[in-house]
């Protein structure tokens, strides 16, 4: 059997990474909205802009892109029934036993620090939008790693806008004094 090989430039797995997500029926906006649910009582002036440069930008890591595109894969041949038993049934099943769909996603959220350890395991608990959508079993679509990785992108990204606030407004501090 031969393998067929890609270039894997920067800008080749980034752009795969966009691609699959849109595949599976992820988008930017809807991640955006995540992150705009975790923050928007934080920051009272929070735009829809800030969250979504921060999803962009956390989605420009490659660690994350790794993630991404393992995390779908096996997400895509589970629904293919290309994975043998009892793996596949664990993974379409979305077992609770089964967490490596988790450990995979906070691989994403770890890049940030713990602040996105906490807003993943809010998001994660909470399934608004997008989360709810994914996690729904009647579709026939098998999105077991995919819905961790749509909150574990939000909570990234959400960590980031919060780290980014910070460090703005001890910068504030500093000129002020």
């Amino acid at each position: 059997m031969e393998l067929k090989t890609i270039n894997a430039t920067e800008d080749a797995v980034h752009q795969a990474t966009l691609q699959l997500l849109q595949q599976r029926g992820l988008s930017i906006d809807e991640i955006t909205e995540l992150v705009f649910i975790l923050q928007e009582k934080y920051h009272p002036d929070l735009t829809w802009g800030e969250c979504r440069t921060h999803v962009e930008h956390v989605l420009t890591k490659r660690e994350v892109q790794n993630a991404i595109l393992t995390g779908i894969q096996l997400d895509i041949l589970a629904e293919q029934g290309a994975l043998a038993p009892p793996l596949s049934d664990m993974i379409i099943q979305d077992e609770g036993l089964y967490g490596i769909d988790e450990v995979l996603a906070t691989s994403i959220i770890h890049i940030y620090g713990s602040i996105g350890l906490t807003n993943y395991g809010y998001i994660d608990r909470l399934k608004p939008g997008v989360l709810r959508r994914l996690n729904d079993k009647s579709s026939g679509k098998v999105h077991t790693f995919l819905d961790d990785i749509a909150g574990a992108l939000a909570a990234a990204a959400a960590a980031r806008l919060s780290h980014n606030r910070k460090r703005q407004k001890d910068e504030e501090q500093r000129m002020d004094a």
